[in-house]
């Protein structure tokens, strides 16, 4: 039977195998594919609502919440296209791959999607204008990041009039030129598709790593380990702490055998009775730690993987990590003074606090039970009397340098919360 099980699993493990290698085989024909479907939604909306030309408002008259509408498809549809891109090259790469209908469904791709780079660039740009530049969102002028960062730089001129005074006559004068509304609109389309991107970014950025590492371990990593474990008869613990627990669950089921046995709530058990008992105890042990052993190991390769698939996310997304820095600059900058103080004061107490070695202790050791090793506490008490040191410093130097300048009153209210 055993024999029989053993060639049943490595047929399913073979049919796995051969079917994720075709499926791999097959990844960059059926990515462009995916990338040119995509295109083709485009090209036929613009031709069939924007009269063969780019989906913008200027291209048709239409209300702002049409325009809206069809800019999120081509939002969707553009990232899509990056993505089955990158999916593309990173498999080609890989593949030796020779299709002449490959390269015309490329040059289709490349003329949909450069027609849109000009609003891609706008979007990514908005964090690399320069200092002397403001830059116009909702209405209102922000300086960029580096400025609020150094205020008092050297390249800030002073004038006769306060700069306060300028800004406020800039702002009425941008609200009564001609094209007020008209910028109202782009600036509104702007941060719209900005959010857009940044949420479904930040959305990737878990989604995909999480599905490649469950995925990958589900399909591939776990089975591959089990052959390998039950070919070489590898040992049942992969350290000495599960060997530990293992014997103190099989030692205190004896016990209770005997316990309950002394007490009269069981049958009376003879000792090659108690050995049965005790026996077939320590074969449920054993395929109980047998299976926490493949996980653990199966876990080390399936977390790499993931690693790998954020890397390659991340990577391929240097516009949309911009648009999020200037989504994130937004919403911090955005808060009031007691609200900056509040998220200091949490972050800190939490991880460099007085209860902070606590939480690290209980991280760091089901990271360790995670990936099979067994915990040392000299190395924890090591890193917990090191790291959180560090991040305190760090912290203390960021108030310290930039957060008075930034926001002076955020870092008073800070000291009073904390006082």
């Amino acid at each position: 039977m055993f024999i029989k099980n053993s060639d049943l699993l490595l047929q399913k493990v073979s049919e796995y195998w051969e079917a994720m290698k075709q499926w791999f085989m097959n990844t960059p024909e059926r990515s462009l594919t995916q990338a040119y479907e995509a295109a083709q939604k485009i090209r036929n909306i613009e031709i069939e609502y924007f009269n063969g030309q780019i989906i913008a408002t200027a291209s048709v008259n239409e209300t702002p919440n049409v325009i809206s509408y069809w800019q999120s498809i081509l939002t969707q549809n553009l990232t899509i296209i990056k993505l089955r891109l990158a999916e593309f090259q990173a498999s080609r790469s890989l593949l030796e791959i020779s299709n002449p209908v490959l390269l015309d469904k490329l040059q289709f791709i490349d003329k949909v999607i450069d027609k849109y780079q000009q609003q891609t660039v706008i979007i990514s740009n908005i964090n690399k204008q320069s200092i002397s530049q403001p830059i116009k969102i909702d209405g209102e002028i922000y300086q960029n990041t580096s400025n609020l960062i150094n205020p008092s730089g050297s390249n800030q001129s002073i004038g006769f009039l306060p700069s306060s005074i300028g800004r406020t006559i800039n702002r009425i004068t941008t609200d009564f030129s001609p094209q007020a509304e008209a910028d109202f609109i782009r600036n509104y389309h702007i941060s719209q598709n900005r959010t857009r991107t940044s949420i479904r970014f930040l959305i990737l950025l878990i989604v995909i790593p999480l599905l490649t590492r469950q995925l990958s371990k589900e399909f591939l990593v776990s089975p591959i380990v089990a052959n390998m474990r039950s070919t070489h008869n590898t040992s049942i613990f992969i350290n000495s702490e599960m060997e530990e627990e293992a014997f103190k669950e099989l030692k205190n089921f004896e016990e209770k055998l005997k316990f309950q046995s002394l007490l009269k709530k069981a049958p009376v058990l003879s000792s090659e009775e108690i050995e049965a008992s005790v026996k077939e105890k320590a074969i449920e042990i054993a395929q109980e730690f047998r299976w926490k052993s493949k996980d653990a190991i199966s876990n080390i390769f399936a977390d790499f993987i993931s690693l790998v698939a954020f890397a390659v996310v991340v990577a391929n997304g240097k516009r949309e990590i911009a648009a999020i820095k200037s989504f994130m600059d937004e919403i911090i900058f955005g808060l009031s003074d007691s609200a900056k103080a509040f998220v200091i004061i949490l972050f800190t107490d939490i991880f460099v606090g007085f209860h902070s070695p606590h939480g690290w202790e209980v991280i760091l050791e089901g990271l360790a039970e995670h990936l099979g090793v067994a915990p040392n506490e000299s190395l924890i008490f090591l890193f917990i009397a090191t790291f959180p040191v560090i991040l305190d410093t760090v912290v203390k130097y960021w108030i310290f340098r930039y957060l008075s300048r930034l926001s002076p009153s955020a870092l008073a209210t800070y000291k009073e919360m904390n006082e």
